[in-house]
């Protein structure tokens, strides 16, 4: 499992954007809190994070004209197990001078998105496009 990095959810495949969708909605349900490797960063975060980086995919979502569940729109909504969280489950607001939503989602970040999405096959950069390895 892992979050993409924010800048490249538009450039994701079908495929791939649609098992992003799945990956957050397991995180913003039962799987929040639960530990694993690569997005555990995630948990350090408000919850409200999350939120926005999956209106982000759900947004691409939309865009390419796939039907999302208007129930993950809202921020109390945790999957069809949890239902809406009515409790004072802890929120707080996100900066919103940051244009990033995880501060991990930086530079070396996007280089190593890049780097997994073309040994996958998913694209084919331009050599400077990628500055990784």
């Amino acid at each position: 499992m892992r979050l993409w990095h924010q800048d490249i959810i538009t450039t994701l495949s079908d495929q791939r954007l649609l098992g992003q969708h799945r990956e957050v909605c397991a995180l913003r349900g039962k799987g929040w809190g639960k530990k694993h490797s690569t997005v555990d960063y995630v948990f350090t975060h408000p919850y409200m994070n999350l939120f926005l980086y999956h209106k982000l995919v759900m947004d691409e979502l939309v865009r390419r004209s796939f039907t999302v569940n208007y129930d993950w729109y809202f921020l109390q909504y945790r999957g069809k197990t949890i239902g809406y969280d009515e409790t004072s489950f802890t929120i707080e607001p996100h900066d919103m001078t940051t244009p990033m939503v995880y501060a991990e989602h930086d530079a070396d970040y996007a280089a190593l998105c890049m780097k997994l999405l073309v040994e996958r096959g998913e694209f084919a950069l331009k050599r400077t496009e990628y500055k990784g390895d």
